[in-house]
């Protein structure tokens, strides 16, 4: 039986197309059109915003316009956000879920319920654990999994996705022994050893393939349902764009196949994962996409370094709680400027996993170099998380036009034990948003999911509190790098569009601009912070239609 969401949107794809006035008012909006930043009332048609302002005007101008009570509710753009994974999500929605566990024995409680639902011979699938929040720090090892799972194949990825944990079954899957000593350590990846430098059944990033390269693979039905599932998610979230960090033909098939069913409620902005036959297919015949006005595909993205958690991420000097390592570079910087150049003679944006100092230096080093040989084709490149930053490099995001994509909520969760990685002096340029807006930069912001969770609104509320859903720490973590309400909210809206050669089009409320928009329980510019964390999202309108509740 198809869900009440998918018979809702399958109706409205083969319902006759109409003309609808429609005049929204008795509301609250925020337009993040400095122009104009607020409004009371709003006109579209088709899709369209033909007028924004007073209660009067609006109603005067179209007297015969269906109308939407807002009842006093607040309203604001479409949601963005910049950086995240909608197939991943889709994929977490089905497997276990680890997020938040405490301990490994709470890992594996989850596991076994979770595997009641499986057939007896699926792999144990899951995602969302981190060492970081159990009472001893360490990886874990295939042993705290094997007497739980003693046949059955386990294969979990951390909450970055950064690393992953196997059971003994899993590793012989793969053709590794446990007894024997691990196999190389790939470049740009860490298999973690005993003392008897055996694998423990952590693998680090590049690393990971050993083991996920023998995982079946879903069929045609599963993917559908993890696009379902993930496109009722973000449209329940409040978001109406979403820029795609990793795409490959087959996916971009799959969105393709859907928009055509019009069971696509999202604008997709895709980002090619990394050098392959997709950015050969894209070099080869031009620029992509842009396939109608959901899906469109001008960048690629590349990664350098790993992850702060894991201890990927590439450091200019050793890590503080770990004194041999530095992290590890993903891509050399040689093949790396091979890689962005041939991009831009491509005429596409460039968008950069970048997390350490080390890498973020590289990288900019890296586009500052492209730019002069290629012209930089269409311009805007980005730099795909910029989490540790020198000091010295801040003021360059600036200089070189590039765009820090960044992730609010990435700063409250990793806050408990960021500055152990980097120490008291590194840590100041750790999320460091207001030096950046402050030094000229500008900022999309996003979530990472499911690395985060979905909800844009947790990460309006980091960006402008530095605090966690506890409220910890008081006054925020390194308050002085918060951002104003008005700077998050155009984080979210029209600098996410501008992230994405969309500006034009979505970001704002304005005439001439589609109709997406949101409508809130709560007044998020005004309210005290806490409030923020109650506030939620009444309905999503996407092209003047409601893709979530409704007024």
């Amino acid at each position: 039986m198809l869900h009440r969401f998918w018979l809702v949107l399958l109706l409205l794809a083969v319902a006759p197309v109409r003309a609808q006035l429609v005049v929204l008012h008795n509301a609250q909006i925020y337009t993040v059109d400095p122009a104009q930043p607020t409004a009371v009332a709003m006109a579209f048609e088709n899709g369209k915003i033909l007028a924004v302002g007073t209660e009067a005007e609006v109603l005067a101008a179209y007297p015969e316009a269906e109308r939407l009570d807002a009842e006093g509710r607040t309203v604001v753009p479409g949601l963005i956000d910049a950086h995240a994974h909608l197939m991943n999500l889709g994929t977490s929605l089905l497997q276990a879920d680890l997020v938040g566990t405490a301990s490994k024995a709470e890992v594996v409680e989850r596991l076994q319920r979770f595997a009641l639902s499986l057939p007896d011979s699926a792999w144990v699938m899951g995602r969302g654990w981190d060492q970081n929040d159990w009472p001893v720090t360490d990886f874990p090892t295939a042993a705290d999994l094997d007497a739980a799972f003693p046949d059955r194949p386990v294969w979990i990825t951390r909450v970055d996705g950064h690393a992953s944990w196997a059971n003994t079954a899993a590793l012989r899957a793969a053709g590794i022994d446990p007894m024997q000593p691990a196999p190389p350590d790939p470049e740009g990846g860490a298999v973690i050893r005993d003392e008897q430098g055996r694998p423990t059944g952590v693998f680090i990033d590049n690393a990971e393939r050993l083991v996920e390269d023998v995982v079946p693979l879903p069929g045609e039905v599963e993917l559908q349902l993890r696009l379902e599932r993930a496109l009722e998610e973000t449209a329940r979230r409040g978001l109406t764009g979403v820029h795609e960090a990793g795409l490959d033909l087959a996916t971009i098939a799959l969105y393709r196949a859907m928009i055509d069913a019009g069971q696509f409620p999202l604008r997709l902005y895709g980002m090619v994962g990394g050098a392959g036959e997709t950015l050969d297919y894209i070099c080869a015949n031009g620029l992509l996409y842009a396939y109608g006005d959901r899906l469109t595909v001008r960048s690629v993205k590349f990664y350098l370094d790993g992850a702060l958690g894991s201890r990927g991420a590439a450091l200019l000097e050793p890590y503080s709680d770990d004194p041999e390592n530095s992290g590890l570079l993903l891509t050399p910087p040689t093949v790396f400027q091979s890689y962005v150049n041939r991009a831009m003679w491509c005429d596409l944006q460039v968008n950069t996993h970048a997390i350490g100092d080390r890498a973020n230096q590289i990288l900019l080093d890296t586009y500052e170099a492209a730019i002069e040989e290629t012209g930089g084709g269409p311009g805007r490149h980005r730099v795909e998380h910029a989490q540790v930053l020198s000091s010295d490099d801040i003021p360059r995001f600036a200089a070189l036009d590039v765009i820090a994509s960044m992730q609010p909520t990435h700063a409250t969760s990793d806050r408990p034990w960021a500055e152990s990685r980097v120490g008291p002096d590194r840590i100041e340029g750790a999320y460091a948003w207001r030096a950046l807006l402050d030094s000229g930069a500008r900022l999309a912001f996003g979530s990472d999911f499911p690395v985060e969770a979905v909800s844009p609104l947790l990460g309006f509320y980091a960006a402008v509190t530095r605090q966690d859903t506890e409220g910890h720490p008081d006054g925020g973590w390194d308050p002085e790098q918060r951002v104003t309400r008005k700077e998050a909210l155009r984080g979210f809206t029209l600098d996410a569009a501008y992230a994405a050669f969309m500006e034009d089009e979505v970001g704002s409320l304005e005439p001439g601009k589609r109709a997406d928009f949101v409508v809130l329980s709560r007044d998020i510019m005004t309210v005290p912070e806490p409030e923020i964390l109650e506030t939620e999202v009444v309905a999503t309108y996407l092209d003047g239609v409601a893709i979530f509740g409704g007024l």
